[in-house]
């Protein structure tokens, strides 16, 4: 039995649910007399202790279960018949008192229902859709990189086959370089400031500016004495913020050559004939697959924005709640993985809250913009999208499998079909700006460039 619905805010309701105590005992003593058939206790066979010790071992238990069952069952019924979309988990807690009728138990369940969700005028809402291309230049870079990959060094001022490494034989950068070194503070040697026979590539940043700087001119053979002021973030926390003086003995200078962008390059990146036309093209490939992604991300981040800025709705806490415990567990998962020690580590709510709260709002606005305008995935769709993902792979029907042998990851490809068919329902409607974005900007190298 269940009262009226009470509302105590926007969201949160109350209903007191009664059940006859009658009932419960009932229940028990069945559910008792079923375990007293395999019960055991000290000096009786199993299914032989008497009821009474039965009940004292596990009358508690479960009187606790029957109490659970019922109100959980009352819960529900009165949520159906008040037609109540109950959002989370309700709050239950006893009743007592004058309002309660004797020969009843009564419980106060308080929880929060889904709101209603208003999607503004789609025509008035403002987006921007990122474009991008990728052009002969980007293919330049990517070659470059890959040739990089598989650069191979020679001793400066041997000759061999790819020369001798000009006639410069100090260290420059590009160059692999082999020293000694030692560093002291206050004339003292610390740890991890000596080392003999080490190799690093000059310009690759492995090593702070100044000890590359003091390791660039420097002939086989030749040391240089310099100062070096250790950052105050540093990870040796023995040094950080301090000076030190180090000394650096050069022992090997090698140069890199790197392989020449011909039909051999071409065959070693699977291009049988060495066919350099081709090679282009499917290096080509990667590029514009991970810009096509990026692109559909920006654009779908701006479709959110405008999503969540014409949409009036109230965000139940108890969704929130519940997504912070989610983004926690990920996030816990995600250090462990990595190695790092997460049981005692605190992760305070507060940090996710922001994003769990979007996260939920979006939620329900993308439910509602679905339902509203059947853009519901189609198993067409669904599949397009997981041929997609396996073009990347050397065996692709193998990843097909994949998905489609597990219902929860199709439901994560279903997930991100509905989002574009919202991102494209809202692009049809809306005012639409295109934004030309470059490559190194989109890829985040601008810094590089």
């Amino acid at each position: 039995m269940a009262t009226a619905v009470e509302t105590l805010d926007k969201l949160e309701r109350r209903i007191t649910i009664t059940v006859p105590l009658a009932d419960v005992q009932a229940e028990v003593e069945k559910r008792l007399k079923i375990r007293a058939r395999t019960a055991k206790a000290p000096g009786f066979r199993p299914g032989k202790v008497p009821m009474k010790m039965v009940a004292q071992q596990y009358g508690y238990q479960v009187e606790t279960e029957v109490l659970n069952d019922k109100v959980g069952r009352a819960f529900s019924d009165a949520a159906s018949e008040n037609n109540l979309k109950v959002a989370g988990y309700p709050k239950i807690e006893p009743k007592s008192g004058e309002g309660v009728a004797e020969g009843l138990v009564a419980f106060d369940a308080t929880f929060e229902v889904y709101p209603e969700v208003k999607v503004g005028e789609l025509s008035q809402v403002e987006v921007e859709k990122v474009t991008s291309q990728v052009t002969e230049g980007e293919i330049d870079k990517t070659i470059d990189i890959l040739r990089k990959q598989r650069v191979h060094y020679h001793t400066k001022g041997e000759q061999g086959a790819h020369g001798d490494g000009g006639a410069d034989q100090s260290a420059q950068n590009g160059d692999r370089v082999t020293v000694d070194f030692v560093g002291k503070i206050d004339g003292v040697e610390f740890q991890g400031g000596k080392a003999e026979d080490y190799p690093f590539v000059l310009g690759e940043g492995r090593m702070l500016p100044e000890f590359e700087n003091a390791a660039i001119g420097l002939k086989v053979g030749e040391s240089r004495t310099f100062p070096l002021s250790f950052p105050a973030d540093y990870h040796g926390k023995d040094v950080a913020g301090k000076t030190a003086e180090f000394t650096i003995t050069m022992k090997k200078i090698e140069w890199a050559h790197l392989p020449e962008v011909d039909a051999e390059f071409a065959k070693s990146l699977g291009i049988a004939d060495g066919d350099m036309q081709k090679m282009r093209e499917d290096i080509k490939v990667n590029p514009e697959r991970e810009v096509s992604s990026r692109v559909k991300s920006k654009t779908k981040d701006s479709v959110m924005n405008a999503l969540i800025k014409v949409t009036e709705l109230e965000v139940p806490k108890a969704l929130v709640d519940q997504d912070v415990q989610r983004l926690i567990e990920m996030a816990r998962q995600d250090m462990a993985q990595r190695g790092m020690k997460v049981n005692d580590m605190p992760f305070p709510p507060e940090l996710f809250t922001a994003q769990a709260e979007r996260r939920v709002r979006l939620g329900l606005i993308l439910a509602e913009v679905v339902k509203a305008n059947k853009l519901e995935a189609t198993p067409e769709q669904v599949k397009a999208q997981v041929e997609e993902f396996a073009q990347s792979y050397e065996d692709p029907q193998q990843v097909i499998k994949f998905y489609y042998s597990d219902r929860r990851r199709l439901a994560e490809v279903e997930a991100l079909v509905l989002e574009e068919n919202v991102v494209n329902y809202v692009l049809g409607k809306s005012k639409v700006t295109e934004k030309p974005v470059a490559f190194d900007e989109l890829m985040g190298n601008t810094a590089q460039a």
